[in-house]
């Protein structure tokens, strides 16, 4: 694979709502090498793609008044949420809903394309990769997220076994990472034959939700994954980990961002590879001495965030707007 991989995070989500058919679209376009889709599903067994199981912040549905009795509170991954779930529908159903801007606030331009188009499903994305890979002359490669595996297996949608059952015939070694951030999912995909690399997605504080289920407060922590022992252990059983990119930047008591972490460094001694999300350009998403203006959406000096990650050796990198990414390292 390149290296680093750039890859579209939900699509090229900059420029259009996360996980519609432009956004995909347009990262093919802006030349990414790999595009990432998070993975959930219907109440009959239709893998989805969405950011979350719980879809009112990225759909119309809240203002359906044909589904105002779907509406709950469940428990997922050990937090409380009220909305609408994807498992709570049929695929039918589901696929009359729009989609819509994550984060208006940050993004105003994007809410332009609320509304035009509708929720994908894996099958959808798994032909536009191979469309734009032919067109391109290029392998694109799927970064598969598998979320909530945990909840679903809970509540008889067990997550490995469909997705499984969707690639069969169309994974390889070449073509697919899949990620979670519970390891009991990535190892139930191995032992079902699932084809390409595993990566561990770390979170810069916390523990993983199949662990905190099994073991209660005696959860082995993200923190202690990272650690030289954690990180030999986990060379042992996938192929890289995926962090915050909190986790990889140093920055000091003001806020001023004044290099990178040995992270990158220690793990690859180890024999993982490096990812890291997401790779944003907005001052929201900025330390703040990069932040220009007061505008959460506005740009500030995102070369400078941007740089620091790629020059700690990351092995790859999610973002927004992955053409700013191969703007860096075309001037190279």
């Amino acid at each position: 694979m390149p290296r680093p991989l750039v890859i579209a995070h939900r699509g090229a989500s900059g420029y259009r709502p996360e996980h519609t058919r432009a956004a995909y679209a347009l990262a093919f376009a802006l030349g990414a090498d790999a595009v990432e889709p998070d993975i959930v599903s219907t109440r009959d067994g239709v893998l989805v793609l969405r950011h979350e199981n719980e879809i009112s912040a990225t759909t119309d549905v809240a203002s359906r008044p044909e589904f105002a009795d779907r509406r709950t509170t469940k428990h997922v991954d050990g937090v409380a949420l009220t909305g609408w779930f994807t498992e709570d529908f049929t695929w039918d159903e589901l696929r009359t809903v729009r989609s819509r801007e994550r984060i208006p606030e940050v993004r105003a331009a994007n809410t332009a394309f609320d509304g035009w188009y509708g929720i994908l499903r894996l099958k959808d994305v798994l032909r536009m990769i191979d469309d734009a890979s032919d067109a391109a002359r290029r392998q694109i490669t799927m970064v598969a997220e598998i979320k909530h595996a945990d909840y679903f297996s809970s509540i008889g949608l067990p997550l490995d076994e469909l997705f499984a059952a969707e690639i069969a015939g169309w994974a390889t070694g070449e073509n697919l990472v899949v990620e979670a951030f519970e390891q009991t999912v990535l190892e139930r995909l191995r032992r079902r034959g699932v084809p390409g690399r595993s990566v561990f997605l770390v979170e810069a504080k916390g523990a993983p939700a199949d662990l905190v289920a099994r073991d209660g407060a005696r959860a082995r922590t993200y923190a202690e994954h990272l650690t030289d022992a954690g990180l030999a252990r986990l060379a042992t059983e996938v192929h890289g980990i995926s962090v915050n990119k909190q986790l990889l930047l140093d920055i000091d008591g003001a806020g001023k961002l004044v290099g990178s972490t040995g992270l990158v460094d220690r793990a690859h001694k180890a024999g993982l590879s490096v990812y890291c999300w997401t790779l944003r350009p907005e001052n929201r998403f900025l330390p703040r001495q990069l932040r220009s203006g007061a505008r959460p959406g506005g740009h500030g000096d995102w070369p400078t965030e941007f740089r620091t990650l790629l020059d700690s050796g990351v092995d790859g990198v999610f973002a927004d707007q992955p053409d700013l990414v191969r703007e860096l390292l075309t001037a190279d």
